[in-house]
């Protein structure tokens, strides 16, 4: 059985740590997108994976590093552009009343 609190809250953690500027934002698209919670839980595991690359065997070592670095780099990038878009979304909109 999947323990999704602390699924969640690795993945919040993966994304605050690349961009604590948006950790506030970070809660609220968890709470309202499955596909940016899914994102980040994808980039905590690439990123756990990514740590224990010394546990594979040394011939496959190399080669499964750069896939998990570029699995995390992608992922972050993705991440981040999410972010990004609900930033500049939220910077349009009008308040009311007009001043």
């Amino acid at each position: 059985m999947d323990d999704e609190p602390a699924d969640r809250q690795r993945a919040v953690s993966a994304a605050v740590r690349r961009f604590p500027q948006f950790e506030l934002p970070i809660h609220r698209l968890m709470d309202r997108s499955e596909g940016f919670q899914d994102m980040c839980e994808e980039l905590a595991e690439a990123e756990l994976a990514l740590s224990r690359i010394d546990e594979v065997p040394p011939a496959l070592r190399e080669s499964r590093r750069a896939e998990w670095q570029e699995l995390v780099d992608r992922l972050v990038g993705e991440v981040g552009a999410v972010l990004h878009a609900d930033a500049a979304r939220k910077s349009r909109v009008i308040p009311w009343p007009p001043r």
